[in-house]
């Protein structure tokens, strides 16, 4: 859906004197009455047990911003909104000349325009209470996306996403309030919560209905006829894309509405946006910025995923031929980034493309997106295409991960959906490590091997090793044909840096043996470098 560049650029004054919306930046939250030994006072108990199992410390990235500051930008006269504890600043709504008085204030370190016009009124967020869950039996006709990566099998084993928490980030809900295949979610008290980003207000049910098509890939149940892929989860629908224009704003949006995700405990994120360019070309990013540091949205999704969201998100799908790479916040390093196929298995050729700027595998992992089944607004069942159809299949496989494993971090889940993916050991830029499987993923540390290495021959500059239970230390040593050692490293293995990666470009072409030992097995493989 959107498309968007993160470069920081003051305000131009030759904008007119109506409101717009304005990034404002502080310079640091000194003076804060906040403290990581009491992080019960600015996040949810659920929020801090996820990052103490992530082994995340709070730091004063999650504390709040300095209340002074926020109160001084307002005493100017500018109407503020959101704030980021991450980013550390305010969304506010004003004019150009006040604009201009906040960014002289001591404490700012730079305004931003995001978007012009306003757009945002006051609300408050809408809260629903839990009742009762009840089960819903199986269906039919999207049975095929669900057997492509094993949810039908995750489904019989009884994960059906009770009892966890999930945020969908979309332009709109048309239809979620008023359509049969959603009523379950209403009448167990499972829709915990609406927001509108966007305007300020809890309504998400009249702008758009792609989110709720999304939604019904993991929350639908039509009477038998339809079931999504975790269909008993809890679920938190948050607008955060503008249907009607595209600006920065929207990747604050984004980083809005992570915030408050991670704060309340999420745990995982279904995104089917993603930005690259924008109705004013100066907020226009460009590929070398698909670097996994850059974009706004990017540094959203990787401290979510940090903190131990599972952050699942659309690669992007082709709209012209001016961009072709995948979207931002894909290129965000350990979020599943989404790539579609059709029902036999092969890339569609709408489905955006990688590496990142800096040589990372992108998109991670494929789903149908050619004909993905939906329930569309009007209640009926039809075929959609795009990535953001595939996305919600991988949350869904996600969210079964973390409901069967509940002690993994992030990381491993992470880990295991790439490891128990059809090209796990070749990926390529097209589908990542291809279609994954929630059984093999589940039982991944059942398998008979201990690792597999790859690429080999070696044409690049890293060789990879793929731990298949990545836990403790490890030595690589590498003896070229005449048996001399002409490499060795010693390194603790983990599911966050699983594959572990060895660099090989200095290497010359030729015939190598690399041996690889932990306290509980050891291997020698034959490898091959070509230059």
């Amino acid at each position: 859906m959107g498309i968007s560049k993160w470069i920081l650029f003051l305000f131009p004054l030759s904008l007119s004197a109506q409101p717009n919306r304005y990034f404002v930046s502080f310079k640091d939250k000194a003076n804060s009455s906040y403290s990581a030994g009491s992080p019960l006072q600015f996040l949810s108990q659920k929020s801090v047990d996820r990052r103490a199992r992530e082994n995340f410390a709070v730091t004063s990235e999650d504390f709040p911003v300095n209340a002074e500051y926020v109160s001084q930008v307002k005493a100017t006269g500018a109407k503020t909104f959101y704030s980021s504890r991450w980013l550390n600043g305010v969304l506010i709504q004003t004019d150009p000349a006040t604009a201009s008085a906040v960014g002289n204030l001591s404490f700012v370190s730079s305004v931003e325009l995001v978007a012009p016009g306003a757009k945002l009124q006051g609300a408050r967020i809408s809260i629903k209470k839990k009742t009762e869950q009840s089960a819903r039996t199986a269906s039919n006709q999207n049975l095929q996306q669900l057997q492509m990566i094993g949810l039908d099998k995750m489904q019989a084993l009884g994960y059906h996403g009770e009892g966890i928490d999930v945020a969908v980030f979309d332009g709109g809900f048309v239809g979620v309030n008023s359509l049969a295949a959603f009523q379950t979610i209403f009448t167990d008290g499972r829709l915990k919560e609406t927001f509108n980003f966007v305007k300020n207000i809890p309504n998400v049910y009249s702008d758009d209905d792609h989110g709720e098509e999304v939604l019904s890939v993991l929350g639908g149940n039509s009477l038998g006829n339809y079931l999504g892929g975790a269909y008993l989860a809890n679920f938190y629908l948050y607008e955060t894309e503008d249907v009607t224009s595209e600006y920065r704003v929207e990747e604050y949006n984004w980083l809005f509405a992570a915030e408050r995700a991670d704060s309340i405990g999420m745990d995982v994120i279904s995104s089917s946006l993603g930005y690259s360019t924008f109705d004013d070309p100066s907020m226009n990013y460009t590929m070398q910025d698909l670097d996994g540091k850059t974009a706004v949205i990017t540094r959203a999704a990787r401290a979510a995923a940090l903190r131990g969201i599972i952050v699942v998100n659309a690669a992007g799908n082709v709209y012209d031929n001016v961009w072709t790479k995948i979207l931002f916040p894909a290129d965000a390093q350990g979020i599943l980034s989404c790539a579609s196929v059709d029902s036999n298995g092969l890339w569609s050729n709408f489905s955006l493309i990688g590496p990142t700027a800096d040589g990372r595998i992108k998109p991670d992992v494929a789903a149908l997106g050619s004909g993905t089944a939906v329930v569309s607004s009007s209640g009926s069942i039809v075929g959609q295409f795009g990535t953001s159809f595939s996305t919600p299949l991988i949350a869904s496989l996600a969210i079964g991960l973390r409901q069967s494993l509940p002690q993994a971090s992030a990381a491993e889940i992470y880990s295991r959906v790439i490891n128990s993916c059809s090209l796990a050991t070749h990926p390529n830029n097209q589908l990542g490590y291809g279609i994954p499987n929630f059984t093999v993923a589940h039982d991944l540390t059942s398998f008979a091997d201990y690792f597999v290495t790859y690429p080999n021959p070696v044409t690049f500059e890293q060789f990879k090793i793929l731990f298949k239970n990545p836990s403790g230390a490890f030595s690589f040593t590498l003896f070229n044909s005449s048996g001399q050692l002409v490499m060795r490293v010693d390194d603790t293995m983990s599911w966050q840096n699983n594959p572990y990666a060895i660099d090989f470009s200095a290497l010359s072409s030729g015939v190598y043996y690399a041996r690889i030992e932990t306290s509980g097995f050891s291997n020698t493989v034959r490898v091959v470098r070509i230059n």
